[in-house]
């Protein structure tokens, strides 16, 4: 057996069929080289003692958007993924996979250049997915696939009458869906859309503002401006037409009981479809104190729907939870909810999150976490050595003292929007370590800043679902 350079002795480890067992953990090559009862491995490089804490697999939130200052289409500058990767490690992130928006081909450049942006400022690894909203971008999906390793296409279906225009996208419409859900299929990729109706959007948008031109109503005006309903239509809609042609669908943020009915309906006809939730969906509700800042597409909802999505999660009709991190700062939160900007931060409070809510408050179990952070992740978005704590995966692994309790303070976090909606709330279940590929990102709760430049892109593609 080839030497192990480390081994983590004395962790309660979470496996991939969902028990816990006390095992060392070994580690060769950025690999796990063994899975061993206490103290049975042999020499290594080092070892870590980890007594009482619980190894999970490293989270992958599948949906963030890695973005510049204000602009959240696409990173600009290392430090872009030097921040956000900081805010992952330290919430047990190990990999993210960002949303890239643009209307020029992503070939001429594009893709290249946020490769290597992010390559030189990543701690942890990382991969993308492409917003596809032009003929020249549709037309180049085998490409993308075959070579970029991009494995998951993003379509916003509001992008009519100009409303994509503040991401700078053209107006699309059902045949592009349509052709587009064709182009992935015959690539074997998947398809992430945005779901929401914005013709009808628009009537009860102006309705709302004509009673409320200062958008003084909050975040209870902004989700009955795009209340569930329009959520679950565009949901029937996109999966009618992938199913026509068995095309997969990843619906993403989940936002009310409606959508996850309607989600449930469409796998009942035969559509291929998973669903992902996001933190602020499963904690925040209309009524939220914090008032605009959790302004978000689409918006948080009434308190029945909080409990909605967390019995999705405990039934298994919920395949992923996620963020939907954006590292605008507080400075877009302003003018009353119609003119905010939508969107916040969310990495380094994902996996806190879940212990907390999930875990400690509703007996969520561990194994359930990691098939909804990191198994199920990483089965639907391609990336198939990551995700599980088995031999031969990556050595990926957040390990958490489930028994700590902490404020979150925003001031302290990592990301540069310098903002958190869960600012003041005590969470029980605390990141003490982060490792990627066996290296740690964030030892006794201190980033590693020779982690800086250490992150991958992840090259994904989709075996069976």
């Amino acid at each position: 057996m080839t030497r192990l350079e480390t081994v983590l002795r004395g962790g309660h480890v979470v496996l991939g069929d969902g028990s816990v067992a006390d095992l060392d953990i070994g580690i060769v090559g950025g690999k796990i080289g063994a899975l061993a009862s206490r103290n049975s491995l042999g020499d290594a490089g080092q070892v870590v003692d980890i007594n009482g804490l619980t190894v999970l697999p490293g989270v992958i939130d599948a949906h963030i958007h890695l973005g510049h200052g204000a602009d959240i289409t696409r990173p600009r500058a290392a430090s872009d993924a030097d921040t956000e990767t900081a805010s992952a490690a330290a919430g047990g992130v190990t990999t993210f996979i960002s949303y890239v928006i643009a209307s020029d081909p992503y070939e001429e450049g594009i893709f290249e250049d946020i490769k290597s942006v992010s390559e030189r400022g990543a701690r942890i690894d990382f991969g993308f997915h492409l917003v596809i909203s032009t003929e020249k971008q549709l037309a180049a999906i085998p490409v993308y696939v075959k070579t970029f390793g991009v494995a998951s296409f993003k379509l916003f279906m509001y992008n009519r009458g100009g409303e994509g225009a503040r991401l700078g996208l053209p107006d699309i419409d059902d045949g592009f869906l349509y052709r587009l859900a064709e182009a992935a299929k015959s690539s074997g990729a998947i398809v992430c859309p945005h779901c929401e109706n914005i013709e009808v959007a628009w009537v009860l948008r102006k309705r709302l503002m004509a009673a409320d031109p200062d958008g003084e109503g909050g975040l209870a005006a902004w989700s009955n401006s795009r209340p569930p309903f329009l959520e679950a239509e565009a949901v029937h809609r996109v999966s009618t037409l992938a199913r026509s042609l068995g095309a997969r669908v990843h619906m993403v943020h989940c936002s009310s009981g409606e959508g996850l009915e309607a989600s449930i309906a469409q796998r009942k006809l035969g559509a291929p479809l998973t669903v992902e939730t996001c933190t602020q969906y499963l904690t925040h509700d209309v009524d939220w104190s914090g008032g605009i800042k959790a302004k978000v597409n689409p918006p948080v909802r009434a308190k029945a729907d909080i409990e909605a999505l967390w019995a999705g999660i405990k039934a298994g009709t919920i395949d992923t939870v996620a963020t939907d991190h954006v590292h605008r700062d507080i400075a877009a939160k302003t003018g009353g909810v119609w003119k905010a900007s939508p969107g916040f931060p969310g990495l380094e409070t994902l996996l806190p999150v879940m212990l907390t809510e999930g875990y400690h408050k509703r007996q969520l179990s561990l194994g359930r976490i990691a098939e909804l952070l990191s198994a199920n992740p990483a089965r639907i978005m391609g990336c198939p050595t990551k995700g599980t704590i088995a031999v031969g995966k990556d050595a990926d692994f957040a390990i958490v003292d489930l028994n700590a309790e902490w404020i979150a303070d925003e001031k302290t976090m990592r990301s540069d929007a310098g903002f958190s909606i869960y600012d003041g709330w005590r969470f029980k279940g605390r990141v003490e370590h982060t490792l990627v590929r066996g290296n740690f990102a964030l030892r006794d709760r201190l980033l590693n800043d020779d982690a800086v430049g250490t992150g991958r892109y992840i090259y994904r593609s989709h075996g069976k679902s």
